[in-house]
């Protein structure tokens, strides 16, 4: 069995990262460490472990092997730090950090460690996107001209973030809003399928004024092979689909707004395959990245999901959120 110590339960999604622990065959919980006194002490009682407010005390236990990091992104660099320092595994909310000079330290520091480290960027193992970068791969759109992408919901109109959420709001714990948390997930993608950014230029607001933190954004990255990558971000969109398309010399691909993905390739035509078709024949999706982790860990599979992927997200992030305060184009 893996034995997993929780550290923090401030994400969103701590609930659920700690529940799929303790529904897995070949993990459990036990103990957490929290900072904030209520909210470890809800923890407890809803996992019925104990809690601690002494990091080195959980981190020195003989028995936690890993750690299942949710706290604000601020801490993860003292987090994973403390953790690598004694030997046990990671797994960590998104973003990796809020800058990258601390990234570019816990790259260096996990990989000298042997320790087996994960962060949570699930998009990168869904059928769609898993499909999108097979056809990437193999070269059917031709030169990539362009790929365009929404993500957006309606957080700040409606005050989503409130109480133990309300670190959201929060530049210092969080290091940004919309674009740095929303945002994550289509960034990486994005990252992930262009390839090495070259400069970005971006706009970022706070429109509704809900937080003290940006709610609307627009970036534009040029990447190294001249592709340009549009991505706008928003907590204040009331409706509206979530679409991702990437346009090449030889084709088309991307989200269809009535479900599914639309592809259109000249390269295909020869084989009788002509317009724009919708595949079904989808690979399977990934094990999640928790999942992964627990895995290599036990049996030393490998994971698809790196520290590096989580290093240059945060560069992203951080060049898109410099280029919109200082007015200019930012290179990489």
């Amino acid at each position: 069995m893996l034995r997993v110590a929780m550290l923090s339960f401030a994400h969103v999604h701590a609930n659920m990262y700690a529940q799929h622990v303790v529904d897995h065959p070949e993990a459990e919980i036990v103990c957490i460490w929290e900072d904030d006194e209520e909210r470890g002490k809800t923890a407890s009682e809803r996992f019925g472990v104990p809690v601690f407010d002494d990091l080195e005390a959980v981190l020195s236990r003989d028995d936690v092997d890993g750690v299942v990091i949710n706290a604000y992104t601020s801490q993860h660099p003292w987090l994973i730090k403390a953790a690598v320092k004694h030997g046990k595994h990671v797994f960590t909310e998104k973003a990796l950090t809020i800058g990258t000079e601390d990234a570019d330290e816990l790259v260096d520091l996990v990989n000298k460690s042997g320790i087996k480290f994960m962060i949570s960027l699930p998009s990168r193992t869904r059928p769609e996107t898993l499909f999108m970068k097979h056809v990437l791969d193999q070269g059917w759109l031709g030169e990539i001209t362009m790929m365009r992408a929404r993500i957006a919901h309606m957080a700040a109109l409606d005050h989503w973030f409130h109480g133990g959420s309300a670190w959201f709001g929060d530049v210092e714990l969080a290091g940004g809003g919309a674009l740095f948390d929303l945002g994550c997930h289509t960034v990486d993608v994005m990252r992930w399928f262009m390839g090495e950014p070259k400069s970005v230029v971006a706009k970022i607001q706070d429109f509704s004024g809900a937080y003290s933190i940006d709610d609307n954004s627009v970036i534009v990255v040029e990447f190294k092979n001249k592709a340009l990558g549009v991505l706008d971000t928003s907590w204040v969109h009331r409706t509206g689909p979530n679409p991702i398309e990437i346009y090449g010399t030889d084709g088309y691909l991307g989200r269809d707004p009535n479900g599914g993905l639309l592809l259109r390739s000249t390269q295909l035509e020869p084989q009788g395959i002509a317009g724009y078709i919708k595949p079904t024949d989808l690979p399977d999706p990934l094990p999640l990245p928790i999942d992964q982790w627990i895995s290599a860990i036990l049996h030393d599979t490998a994971m698809t999901i790196t520290i590096e992927d989580g290093r240059n997200l945060t560069e992203m992030l951080e060049r898109a959120y410099q280029a919109a305060r200082e007015g200019r184009e930012v290179t990489f």
